[in-house]
């Protein structure tokens, strides 16, 4: 064990680059969105690619766990070689599910009967899908030597490979609009920056060295079972959100209420979307019980800047940011003041969940999260009654931010209940941040 504490400078200058590249992401599809708005039937153009990428979102979440499977897994070349076809599988399966949305009558059974868009969107969203099928074997790739990097605590390279990815997007959406038109222009832009930034990013991995060889190295097999219920939690994570609309669109205000969801939904990506870096750092940077306690500090701290941030966004900044800045308009403005004053608890709640969702990666008890956020979608799925056939007096966007405080709420207590009464029954003894020993055996 590595006796040397843990700080908060060190957990800083680990969190913060990462904190900077989620940012750096969402500044990324604004761009695309801002080139497609310059095309001709932008409107078109601009729901087809966001139907598309929330398809695209949903179906390919289960790769998006490859780097946290990576730092908790990865021992030397032979688990790396066995992660790389982790890899190769989980993004062939998502290409697959992709294919069957563009090319099949599957994809026109969900746009046109599920989603019900319109038949221009659906054909813009189907002709995006058809190129992001090559996507997931790029971001599985990316996410596989994310891992690496963050496990050697070189996190300000992920994010300079996403900034290389921001400036090459510039030159991807010009060169897109010589060669394609419509969402295709957008979904060749994702690709090339993506690809892009994969190519950084595996360059900074290959140069940095492996961990030695060990005894214990993690099989294909091991990988398989640690990293499938990682998998089936991602993809349970983004239903939430879908069940979310789903509600709230049945609501007398849903038209409204679906859009100021929207844009809720983009502050909380930005300013609590961060959080979830927490589980990174618990497997990276935890390696005795007093670290633990570190990383509870700066979670506190960094929750109420959050915290700050979304009261001013709400109340003394409502007219510069949401009005100037986003375009709003006064009603608008009004109708989310108070939705996103309670989001000001998010951020903490987020990062509870992620503090404890490291804690079981680094137990390898991951069947415990796949059980977590099916308990999340199964509270929309409880509560969906009461609010759509009661017609409850409350405006949807009120609705929407309550859904979505409960789900975290309901998460959180899970993962902490299991965990008090893992350390009760079992007695936890913490020997580094990927082991663990029980006294009365493997729970």
């Amino acid at each position: 064990m590595n006796d040397a504490r843990l700080t908060l400078k060190v957990v800083s200058l680990f969190f913060f680059p990462l904190l900077l590249n989620v940012q750096l992401m969402s500044v990324s599809h604004s761009i695309i969105n801002a080139g497609l708005a310059r095309l001709d039937n932008a409107v078109v153009i601009l729901a087809g690619f966001s139907v598309a990428l929330v398809l695209h979102l949903f179906v390919a979440s289960p790769s998006y766990q490859n780097h946290t499977i990576t730092i908790a897994m990865v021992r030397g070349r032979k688990s790396l070689v066995a992660m790389i076809l982790f890899v190769l599988l989980i993004a062939a399966w998502v290409s697959v599910l992709l294919a069957l949305l563009a090319f099949s009558p599957i994809g026109t059974f969900v746009l046109d009967r599920i989603l019900g868009v319109s038949p221009e969107v659906a054909r813009g969203a189907r002709e995006a899908l058809a190129l992001l099928v090559f996507l997931p074997f790029m971001t599985g790739l990316r996410g596989l030597c994310q891992g690496l990097v963050i496990r050697a605590r070189r996190t300000g390279l992920v994010s300079f490979a996403t900034a290389v990815r921001i400036v090459m997007l510039f030159f991807y959406l010009w060169l897109g609009q010589l060669w394609f038109a419509g969402t295709r222009v957008a979904a060749f832009a994702l690709i090339g920056c993506v690809g892009t930034e994969t190519l950084v990013i595996a360059f900074f991995a290959w140069r940095l060295k492996l961990p030695a060889e060990q005894n214990n190295e993690n099989s294909f097999a091991g990988i398989l079972r640690y990293g499938l219920p990682l998998a089936y939690s991602s993809g349970m994570q983004q239903t939430v959100p879908l069940l979310i609309n789903a509600i709230i669109s049945r609501l007398p205000d849903g038209t409204l209420a679906l859009a100021a969801f929207g844009v809720v939904r983009g502050f909380l990506f930005m300013l609590a979307g961060p959080m979830r870096n927490l589980q990174q750092a618990y497997l990276t940077l935890v390696r005795q019980p007093a670290d633990n306690a570190v990383l509870v500090h700066f979670l506190i701290r960094v929750s109420f800047g959050m915290a700050v941030v979304m009261l001013l966004l709400a109340w003394p900044l409502n007219g510069p940011v949401l009005g100037s800045v986003m375009g709003l308009d006064s009603a608008m403005r009004h109708y989310i003041a108070w939705p996103l004053t309670a989001c000001a608890l998010f951020p903490l709640i987020y990062g509870v969940s992620n503090l404890l969702r490291g804690w079981f990666s680094g137990a390898h008890l991951t069947g415990r999260l796949g059980r977590s956020t099916c308990y999340k979608a199964l509270l929309m799925v409880v509560l969906w009654p009461v609010f759509v056939t009661l017609s409850l007096p409350l405006p949807g966007i009120s609705v929407a931010i309550f859904l979505l405080l409960a789900a975290e709420f309901c998460e959180a207590g899970y993962l902490y209940q299991q965990r008090a009464r893992l350390l009760k029954c079992h007695g936890l003894v913490p020997v580094g941040a990927n082991t663990v020993e029980w006294r009365n055996g493997d729970p």
